[in-house]
């Protein structure tokens, strides 16, 4: 079973627990850390001999294009993760659609390769923005990553299915590979725990998270997807002034988040998106979502 090995390229400044703290406008104040770090992912990905699907922000595309290459070079998959980094319920269609066009644009012409995958700030495709999809469809993308089947105060669509599925809408039809979750059943009641990476990779063990995902793979027979940030691998990163919860999402466990993915990586099998949703279903449709999966 192959799993999808994710890295959504964004700078330690840009992320949504910072938005409040960190003025948009002033971006291009604070010291860019993005293309080193991801560096240091290349190279940790070639010492496993794996590749990955890379959703590069359309901000960090236009300042380092050389980065963009590199990654595309060096055989990974790139896809888009929009360009400012928006919270997608916090913008109306039009600006959505700019947003991913220009994003979408600009990385196929650095790359010279076909863009197919988005994934959303912040999971931000939720119950009140699925209108994202159809804009998604109409811009020629292919598969989706946005949709967390979890309940969080900033993203998720609880009733999701949790494995790769096609999401029929208005516009057409998009393939969907949700972000990875375990179930556990806890006095009578089940719950999806978050084990896709990112700050639960922080949060979690590594051998704890290998054991969900090699259950997921051998028992319930389906792929996960791993995703995390180049930000993740930099503990040295400056600090940024923020509340209490925005700074131990950020910075919890940060030493150790390298250690962990090589454990990882050592542990389980891991591709790019298009590769493990390949692997899977080969030439069979992904099954539909179920009628009501989304409200």
């Amino acid at each position: 079973m192959i799993n999808a090995l994710t890295v959504d390229v964004e700078d330690y400044f840009q992320v949504s627990a910072f938005a409040r703290h960190v003025d948009r406008g002033g971006w291009d104040n604070y010291p860019l850390r993005v293309e080193h770090n991801t560096a240091r992912v290349l190279d940790l990905f070639d010492s496993f001999g794996v590749k990955g699907t890379f959703f590069v922000l359309g901000w960090v595309a236009r300042r380092c294009p050389a980065l963009v290459r590199r990654i595309g070079e060096r055989g990974h998959e790139i896809a888009c993760h929009g360009f400012g980094h928006q919270l997608i319920y916090d913008l109306d269609a039009q600006a959505f659609r700019e947003d991913v066009r220009s994003a979408k644009a600009l990385l196929e012409d650095t790359a010279g390769c076909r863009v197919r995958g988005y994934r959303a700030p912040s999971y931000s495709i939720t119950a009140r923005s699925l209108w994202a999809l159809d804009v998604l469809i109409e811009e020629g993308f292919e598969f989706d990553s946005s949709v967390f089947p979890v309940y969080h105060d900033i993203y998720g669509i609880p009733g999701a299915p949790r494995f790769p599925h096609l999401i029929r809408r208005p516009a057409g039809v998009i393939r969907e590979f949700p972000l990875t979750t375990y179930p556990l059943r806890l006095a009578g009641r089940e719950y999806r725990l978050p084990v896709a990476g990112g700050g639960y990779l922080r949060l979690f063990p590594a051998s704890f998270l290998a054991r969900c995902i090699g259950s997921i793979n051998g028992r319930e027979g389906e792929p996960a997807v791993l995703y995390f940030h180049p930000w993740e691998l930099d503990p040295d990163q400056p600090r940024i002034r923020a509340g209490a919860r925005s700074r131990f999402r950020h910075y919890l466990n940060l030493k150790r988040t390298e250690g962990k993915l090589r454990s990882l990586l050592g542990a389980l099998e891991f591709g790019t998106m298009s590769e493990a949703m390949a692997a899977r279903y080969g030439e069979d449709a992904l099954p539909a979502a179920p009628c009501g999966a989304y409200p």
